[in-house]
């Protein structure tokens, strides 16, 4: 049986821009390889590294584009980073973040927006402003440690890659010399064991299927679940030479997948 039906797979776990989608354009065909899981019944997650959205907002982006999911299906960078300030009791943080990302953690119970934080937590910031780095120069300047949803350089659109997390810490480093003390996220395999362990599922029986072999392959290897990257986002066959974890399966995109 050829590789790519995929035949001891239980989960599946996409990544979403560069994946399913680029900016608001479905790559050709998304819809139909989704019917295909859901005709297998595979247990479909949608995991993203962008914290710039709330589960609310990707739910409207999804089935906005036709693409059905339910609020447990989306896991997000954010909910990786909130488990681990929960595990060490962390509350009070100074957070540049989106409103949409400081309302899923003031949902969580944290207070984002400290005067004397414990943590600055860097998210993925499209509503960023200066005075938003510069607060965060200066806590970190005193002492406080840095803490980043993920570690994304950029995120891919049709216009091409727009400046993302790991592009900001590169900023922060330059500013206060500051190196992060975690970075929440793929490809932190974390996210993906939990939700495993409540399906009952081995990670020998998902997939990671995403465009970034530093994130998305990573993770799975980090998990022990298949990797498979597409080329239909950031990473390109060139960049195979220098990764230092290959795929299982590489293809053009998605709709080479469960034929």
């Amino acid at each position: 049986m050829d590789a790519t039906s995929l035949p001891e797979i239980k989960a599946v776990f996409c990544d979403l821009d560069g994946t399913l989608y680029l900016g608001d354009q479905l790559i050709p065909g998304t819809l139909e390889f989704l019917e295909r899981c859901r005709a297998r019944q595979l247990h479909v997650f949608f995991l993203t590294n962008n914290s710039s959205r709330s589960v609310e907002q990707y739910l409207e982006k999804l089935n906005g584009m036709g693409i059905p999911a339910a609020f447990d299906q989306v896991l997000l960078s954010t909910h990786d980073l909130m488990a681990w300030l929960s595990e060490r009791e962390i509350r009070d943080i100074f957070l540049v973040g989106t409103a949409a990302m400081r309302s899923t953690l003031t949902a969580g119970g944290f207070t984002t927006d400290s005067t004397t934080p414990e943590y600055v937590v860097l998210g993925y910031d499209t509503e960023i402003t200066y005075q938003k780095l510069a607060d965060a120069a200066c806590h970190l300047q005193r002492g406080v440690p840095l803490v980043a949803s993920h570690p994304d350089l950029v995120c891919p659109t049709p216009q091409g890659g727009l400046p993302d997390v790991g592009s900001f810490l590169a900023l922060l480093k330059a500013a206060t010399g500051v190196e992060p003390e975690h970075i929440c996220g793929k490809p932190n395999p974390s996210v993906l064991r939990r939700k495993l362990d409540t399906l009952g599922i081995a990670a020998s029986q998902s997939a990671v299927i995403g465009d970034r072999l530093y994130t998305d392959i990573e993770m799975a290897h980090r998990a022990g679940a298949i990797g498979i990257l597409v080329l239909s986002g950031e990473a390109q066959c060139d960049d195979l030479e220098k990764a230092s974890q290959q795929p299982d399966l590489i293809l053009d995109s998605v709709d080479d997948l469960l034929r």
